[in-house]
Parts: C-alpha cells; sequence; structure tokens
C-alpha cells in the first residue's frame, strides 16, 4: 500500500518557519497502531489523517507519542492540503474529530485560513510550585484549561527569557504548560512546552490559542487581536473571540509531497 504525504509548514509565510505538520487524506481510516507508527516516523509535532464522510472529513492528530484531542496547525495544514489538491473550487471545509466535535475552515482571499474552534474551559487557580519549579519562573496569574496550564507573565521579555526544565515538565499531570504575556509588537505573546507528547517546544500552537484568546480578550477589552508564538521558528496568528468559539486565522506553505509505503 501506498500513502500520499504531504508536508505543510502552517502559521507561516515562508519556507522554514512557523509548525510543520504531516497530512496523510486516506480512503478508509488505518489501524491505530499503524497512524501512531507513521506519527512515529514522521517526528514532527503533528501528523494529521483524514477521511471523508458525506461533505466533511473526519479528523484525528498524533503526535510521535500519543494521539490528541485538538490541533490547530495541523488542521491548519490540513485544509491548506485540502484546498488546493481535493477541494479547489471551495471557500469552506467541515472537519469533524471524534474528540473535539465540528471544526470549520475558511479560506480567505488574503492567503490566510481561518479556523473556527470551541474555546477552551478554564479556571483561575492558586500556584503550582511543581509548574513554578519547572518553567523556573513565578508567574502573575495560574490558569488551568482541560489540557494544559496557562501561566501569566507581565512582559514579552520574561517570555523570551524562560529556560524550563524538561525533565521536570514531562513529569506534570497535564498536555502542555503555556506560557504568555502582552506582546511589545502585537497584541500577546506566547510559547508552549509539552515534553510529555514528545514535543519540548511547539513552533506553533492552534489549539493553545483556543486558551489564550479568550484570556487577553477579557483583558485587553477588544474581540480581535494579533498574536505571536515566540519558539525560535516563530509564528503569527490572528485571533478574534466570538464567546464559545474562537476564530483563529494564519497562512500556510507547502515543503514536500512524497508517498509512505506500507
Amino acid at each position: 500500500m501506498k500513502l500520499t504525504l504531504y508536508q505543510i509548514d502552517a502559521f507561516a509565510e515562508n519556507l522554514f518557519s512557523g509548525n510543520p505538520a504531516a497530512v496523510c487524506v486516506l480512503d478508509t481510516w488505518l489501524d491505530d497502531s499503524t497512524m501512531q507508527l507513521i506519527a512515529m516516523e514522521n517526528n514532527l509535532a503533528e501528523t494529521a489523517f483524514l477521511v471523508k464522510t458525506d461533505n466533511r472529513y473526519e479528523i484525528r492528530w498524533f503526535t510521535p507519542e500519543i494521539e490528541v484531542d485538538l490541533c490547530g496547525h495541523a488542521t491548519l495544514a490540513s485544509a491548506y492540503v485540502l484546498f488546493r489538491f481535493f477541494e479547489s473550487d471551495a471557500s469552506r471545509l467541515e472537519f469533524y474529530s471524534p474528540r473535539s466535535g465540528t471544526l470549520k475552515i475558511e479560506k480567505g482571499n488574503d492567503g490566510y485560513l481561518t479556523m473556527d474552534f470551541p474555546r477552551d474551559e478554564t479556571s483561575l487557580i492558586n500556584e503550582v510550585e511543581a509548574i513554578n519549579k519547572a518553567i523556573g519562573a513565578v508567574p502573575v496569574k495560574t490558569i488551568k484549561g482541560k489540557t494544559d496550564y496557562l501561566l501569566i507573565y507581565s512582559s514579552q521579555k520574561e517570555i523570551e527569557r524562560i529556560s524550563p526544565n524538561f525533565h521536570l515538565l514531562d513529569q506534570l499531570d497535564c498536555r502542555g504548560v503555556i506560557v504568555s504575556a502582552p506582546g511589545d509588537e502585537v497584541d500577546f505573546v506566547s510559547r508552549f512546552f509539552a515534553p510529555q507528547c514528545g514535543i519540548p517546544e511547539d513552533p506553533v500552537t492552534g489549539s493553545a490559542h483556543t486558551t489564550l484568546t479568550p484570556y487577553w480578550s477579557e483583558i485587553l477589552g477588544k474581540n480581535k487581536m494579533t498574536a505571536k508564538q515566540l519558539s525560535p521558528r516563530g509564528g503569527n496568528l490572528l485571533c478574534e473571540n466570538h464567546g464559545e468559539r474562537v476564530k483563529i486565522s494564519g497562512k500556510a506553505v507547502q515543503y514536500l509531497i512524497g508517498e509512505i509505503e506500507l
């Protein structure tokens, strides 16, 4: 069996920036163990698998180690592949995730792809000493989401200086830790660490912005915001708060098309 594999840089306007994701569009589902092995072999933060059912695509996401509930950048990469190679006349796509429900994507005339995702469920909590020790910096606020923690700091410089202890982070009971602060040139900046999923630092994390967007919308008093993830590769996002939903926009660039032989 041969499968076509696309590798796309998501939340990027140029190659070698943003977050690379692999995309496999399937006729029928492979077994879970095979998809996990493909993701491990790709050794990218995420590999997305899609199967078309009626007028929408079912989607699942795998890191090199586990299947995850939601992945923004691999969804953006998947939409890029579908719009370019499978649904060239379409301006909207609908995905369905067994873990996250319906996800909608729109293609703009400006090259941006806009994802419509459910907002994260969050609560303000007391400081968690184990997280502070792992990150190496005490936050102003600690917020718990469905799968991640969000730590708020006062300045972009603090976010840039964070150098976490990945061994300690790997022992936390969560998918990952988001750190964020007001940006110098954008509304807010962030970084995302998830060694538990095999991703020490993710280049650009769309799903983290389902947590970040509602928070910063309330703090800044605005619904439309610009954001930047301060990883070495970096990535830019446009974020909109719509109550129970958030819209996250970015561009994507094709890196390669290859074949997997099974």
